[in-house]
């Protein structure tokens, strides 16, 4: 299985919706919580090429992208193979 990770904010709706997607895909997810701020938030922005947006989601190291990415990669069917 790969290795799922997951930035988010507290009560964010597209976070949650991520979430959802890859809790009923039966997929394992680190979630880091940066609504605060701090250490975590500047570890997303310099992994994610200075995305600030949450969610920022990472499969094997790869940068996916927010919930609308996604969600476009499980439309497209490319989203199982990722996380095989």
């Amino acid at each position: 299985m790969a290795k799922v990770e997951i930035y988010t904010k507290f009560l964010c709706g597209y976070c949650a919706r991520a979430k959802a997607l890859l809790t009923a895909k039966g997929v394992s997810f680190e979630e880091f919580d940066i609504s605060m701020g701090g250490p975590r938030r500047a570890e997303m922005l310099a992994r994610a090429n200075g995305r600030s947006t949450v969610p920022q989601i990472f499969i094997d190291d790869r940068h996916i992208g927010g919930s609308d990415d996604l969600a476009a990669l499980e439309r497209r069917g490319e989203l199982d193979p990722l996380l095989a």
